[in-house]
């Protein structure tokens, strides 16, 4: 089930309702079996996957509890493996035989026929945050879960099951025995975030994905300011796309009174490459950070070592995004920003401070790390390899098309929305740079409040694209 469906605006009610009517000791299996319905509407075959994990990985933290030396890593390793063979089987198997194939083909040997498998939604966010728990267990940090069921519900909790936010047991799980009463200005405050998000997704992410869909799909036919254009607004439609859908899953839960955790930070503020993986997709950037980087020895090792371990993390994030040698590259070019980022900082800073304008200052900085994560975002959204390199040579071309003729490729009605909605959500991250827009909101005047979210649905209605476009993260 999609946030952006006619199945949601009347399942996310009804779930909600029966939530607070029913005593506090039933809640829990309502949202356990609202979970399963949630994922299961996609297809039900994806839910004996999840079953498969969860089962392993309960039992799997009951063992590493219990046990001592070494029967507790064998227990995590054996959790592991299952986690990482679904992911294996399920979302990299093509490709690794694609690739073999493509080397067998070059020497004329007999190539393999690729699997018919599908890849269930959301693989990659379940499986990390179900490997977040046993590694957790195996640490100490967090007690093994005793019931099976509400083990199962850390995994499922549908606000953040397809899509994360990769979530942390001891975040999470103690929340599932807490009562959560209702309360006014909680559910007003999860509403509000749920509306916001919509608005990122419906009005700007889907508009924008009109444009970028006839680029991207079709690069032969363009160059210059056609695929600069179309760059610059994948952008901001998959930010718009993946924060809206966190906005909406944590607003739900924040309905219901879950806190989970904060997955963006206004990214395209950010002055470095590093300051932007601290706000984009903070639950997985923290997740390899924690139990990739650190264990490889983070920065308590030699320079060499360091950069090396810097960029295995970003080439198994480009990893576990897509099983394609598009997101490797991808992956690929974000760890070695950083490394010449942290190389080149001094130099960076002492030029460009010779402007001595600290507001221009951070403009250039901030411009040049959207450049070149617009430039990463190429390979994140082409198809195919042969296109990114096709797009990143005509892009700097020349134009086949100018201004006025890309503005009408868009449409008129079109771009004035997109412009106001991008400029309306760009004047609100500015704002939250020194205030909290939700606590701003709730000390203004209740007719201000109200008739602010009247204007803000009213917008969403009016002029939502009414596609039913998937969230791209679902993918992953």
């Amino acid at each position: 089930m999609v946030f952006n469906s006619f199945a949601f605006l009347i399942f996310f009610p009804l779930v909600t309702l029966l939530y607070f009517y029913l005593p506090h000791k039933y809640r829990w299996w309502l949202l356990l079996f609202s979970s399963c319905v949630f994922y299961a509407w996609f297809k039900v075959e994806y839910l004996l996957i999840l079953v498969f994990t969860i089962v392993v990985d309960y039992f799997a933290a009951l063992w590493i509890e219990q046990e001592e030396g070494s029967k507790r890593k064998w227990a995590l390793i054996i959790s592991i493996i299952a986690n990482v063979g679904v992911l294996a089987v399920f979302k990299y198997a093509n490709f690794m035989i694609g690739t073999v194939n493509s080397v067998f083909f070059r020497l004329g040997k007999e190539t393999f026929d690729l699997w018919d498998i599908l890849l269930p939604i959301g693989l990659s966010f379940h499986t990390f945050q179900a490997m977040s728990y046993t590694i957790e267990v195996y640490r100490g940090k967090v007690p093994a879960e005793k019931n099976l069921f509400r083990y199962a519900l850390y995994v499922m909790f549908y606000p953040q099951l397809v899509a994360g936010p990769i979530e942390r047991p001891q975040n999470v799980i103690h929340q599932y025995y807490e009562e959560h009463k209702f309360d006014y200005h909680r559910v007003v405050s999860g509403l509000r975030l749920m509306l916001w998000g919509m608005f990122k997704k419906v009005v700007i992410a889907d508009r924008l994905a009109i444009f970028v869909e006839k680029v991207y799909d079709h690069p032969e036919g363009f160059s210059g300011l056609p695929i600069i254009t179309a760059t610059i607004f994948f952008g901001f439609q998959i930010f718009c796309d993946f924060s809206g859908y966190t906005d909406i899953g944590l607003g739900a839960a924040r309905v219901m009174g879950f806190d989970l955790m904060k997955n963006f930070d206004r990214p395209y503020f950010s002055k470095s490459i590093s300051e932007f993986w601290r706000r984009w997709h903070i639950s997985l950037s923290s997740w390899f950070r924690d139990y990739v980087y650190i264990p490889l020895g983070g920065n308590r090792v030699s320079t060499f070592r360091k950069y090396f371990n810097l960029f295995v993390v970003f080439l198994l994030s480009g990893l576990w995004h897509g099983a394609s040698w598009n997101f490797v590259i991808w992956g690929s070019l974000h760890g070695i920003y950083l490394i010449v980022g942290q190389l080149t900082g001094d130099l960076q800073r002492r030029v460009i401070s010779m402007l001595r304008i600290p507001l221009l200052e951070k403009a250039i900085h901030a411009g040049l790390v959207f450049f070149f994560i617009s430039v990463a975002w190429v390979f994140f959204r082409a198809s195919a390899f042969s296109d990114s390199i096709y797009l990143l040579k005509n892009m700097f071309m020349s134009s086949s098309h100018n201004i006025q003729e890309v503005w009408q490729m868009i449409g008129t009605q079109d771009a004035l929305i997109i412009v106001f909605a991008i400029g309306l959500m760009e004047s609100v991250h500015w704002f939250q740079r020194t205030h909290s827009i939700s606590e701003w909101m709730d000390a203004q005047p209740k007719w201000f409040r109200w008739s602010s979210y009247y204007v803000a649905f009213i917008s969403i209605v009016l002029f939502a694209v009414y596609s039913g476009t998937q969230f791209i993260y679902f993918q992953f």
